[in-house]
C-alpha cells in the first residue's frame, strides 16, 4: 500500500522530547505533521539527563541533530560521588580523577560514547529548532480523542476549549504520565510509587564553593532505607537537589509543612525528616533555597500494554511512566520515537501498510519498555534500602 502524503494525517499530542525527536525524524524524512501542546510554550521542567550511546544519542543521529548535540552536551557531568546517608562516608567519588586532562587526549566521539549529560532545556531547544515554523500549535489542551464517525481507523481530537480538529490517520500520545490518549487505549492509570521527593534549587553554585566542591563536576547520591538525596549540577550553573522518602500518598498534603512558604517547610522538612542524615549532606539540602517543589511519583505497573488499536499509539512516559531510578526514562522514550519514525516512514514509502506500522512499533515497544521497567524498580528497591549508597558503589566498582 502506497498512501499520500495529503492522504496521510499525523498528529502528536504533547511537545515533551519523545514528541519532539519523533516529530524532528518526521520532517527530515519530509513527512508532514502537527504537534498539539497544552502549554503556551516549551516547558522545561526537570533537569539534567544523560542520553546513552544506542537510545538517546542514535535518535539525535537519525533525527540529523547530533552536530548540534555535541555543542550542549556535558561529558564532564557524567559524574557520580556516592556518599553514605548517615555517616556521610564516601564510597565512590569520580572526582579524584582528572577527567578534563583525560578528555583531552580523546576524540569527540569517544568522550561522547558514555552517557554525557545534557540540560532538558537544550534537549528541548534543539528538537525543537529542527522542526518547520508552525509545526507546533500551542495552548491546544486535549480534552479526549474519538473515533472519527464515518471511518474508525480515523480519528478526532477534542479539544478544551470546545474546538475540534479531525480525521487523523494518526494520533500519536506523547502527553506524559496523565495522557489523555491513552484513555482511548485503557483504564489502566499511574499508580503511587511509594517514594514522593521534594525538589530543591541552588541558583548560583559558583557563589557558594563549599557546595560547589562537595557536590563535584556531577551528580551526588546518598542512599538508606526509606530515604535518599540526589543532587545534580546544572549547564546554567544551577544546582537541582532531591530530597527523597519512602511515604503514603498522602503525605505532601497531610504531613503538616505549609509548603507554600518555601524556607520554613524546607527547615521543618529537614528537622523532621532529615535530622538524622550526616552533617554535610543536611548542609547541601539546607542550602537549596531558591525552590521548592514537593511531588509524588507515580509509575505504570511492569508489563503494561494495551491492545492494537488502529490509528493510535503511545511514546515516552504516556506508554511506560517510572520513577528515575534508574535514569532510563528519557533514553527509553527517544528510542520510542526513533523505532516509531522508521516504522511510519516505511509505511509512507509505501512498503507496509500504517496499521502494520503500528503493529510492529507496538510489538518492539512492549518487551523493551518492560524491560527498563523492571530495572527501574530493582533501582528503586535498592536504593531506598539499608546500605543503598555502598551497595551501588560496590556495582560501580564491578563496572570498572
Amino acid at each position: 500500500m502506497n498512501m499520500s502524503a495529503s492522504h496521510f494525517k499525523i498528529a502528536l499530542i504533547g511537545a515533551g522530547p519523545a514528541s519532539l525527536t519523533l516529530a524532528a525524524i518526521l520532517h527530515r524524512n519530509n513527512i508532514p505533521f502537527t504537534i498539539f501542546e497544552a502549554a503556551t510554550s516549551l516547558r522545561h521542567q526537570g533537569g539534567t539527563l544523560d542520553l546513552h550511546p544506542q537510545t538517546g544519542q542514535q535518535a539525535l543521529r537519525e533525527a540529523g541533530l547530533w552536530d548540534e548535540f555535541v555543542k550542549h552536551a556535558r561529558p564532564e557531568g557524567d559524574c557520580k560521588k556516592l556518599v553514605d546517608l548517615e555517616t556521610g562516608e564516601v564510597f565512590w567519588d569520580e572526582n579524584t580523577v582528572n577527567k578534563e586532562t583525560e578528555d583531552v587526549k580523546k576524540s569527540t566521539e569517544e568522550r561522547l560514547g558514555s552517557r554525557p549529560e545534557i540540560d532538558r532545556e537544550w534537549l528541548m531547544k534543539i528538537t525543537y529548532g529542527a522542526l518547520p515554523e508552525g509545526s507546533v500549535r500551542w495552548g491546544m489542551k486535549l480534552h479526549a480523542v474519538v473515533p472519527h464517525p464515518a471511518d474508525s481507523t480515523k480519528h478526532d481530537l477534542h479539544f478544551a476549549d470546545g474546538s475540534i480538529d479531525d480525521g487523523y490517520d494518526l494520533v500519536v500520545g506523547g502527553d506524559g504520565a496523565w495522557s489523555k490518549v491513552r484513555n482511548l487505549l485503557t483504564d489502566v492509570k499511574p499508580q503511587y510509587s511509594g517514594i514522593s521527593v521534594i525538589e530543591l534549587w541552588h541558583n548560583d553554585l559558583q557563589s557558594e564553593p563549599w557546595l560547589l566542591n562537595y557536590v563535584g563536576a556531577g551528580s551526588c547520591f546518598a542512599f538508606s532505607e526509606g530515604r535518599a538525596i540526589i543532587s545534580q549540577r546544572q549547564g546554567d550553573g544551577t544546582l537541582r537537589t532531591y530530597a527523597c522518602l519512602r511515604v503514603p500518598e498522602t503525605f505532601i498534603a497531610e504531613c503538616g509543612i505549609d509548603w507554600e512558604n518555601k524556607d520554613t517547610a524546607l527547615e521543618q522538612f529537614i528537622d523532621r525528616h532529615f535530622g538524622q542524615v550526616a552533617p554535610d549532606l543536611r548542609r547541601l539540602v539546607a542550602l537549596c533555597t531558591d525552590k521548592l517543589v514537593p511531588r509524588a511519583l507515580y509509575e505504570l505497573p511492569i508489563g503494561f500494554s494495551y491492545p492494537h488499536r488502529a490509528g493510535v499509539t503511545l511514546i515516552g512516559d504516556a506508554a511506560h511512566v517510572m520513577t528515575p531510578f534508574a535514569g532510563v526514562g528519557v533514553n527509553v522514550g527517544m528510542t520510542d520515537a526513533l523505532v516509531l519514525a522508521k516504522e511510519i516512514v516505511a509505511s509512507w514509502n509505501g512498503k507496509k501498510t500504517l496499521d502494520e506500522a503500528m503493529s510492529g512499533y507496538d510489538e518492539e515497544l512492549w518487551p523493551r519498555a518492560k524491560k527498563f521497567m523492571v530495572k527501574t524498580a530493582q533501582g528503586k528497591e535498592r536504593h531506598f534500602q539499608v546500605g543503598g549508597s555502598r551497595a551501588m558503589a560496590d556495582m560501580m566498582k564491578k563496572l570498572h
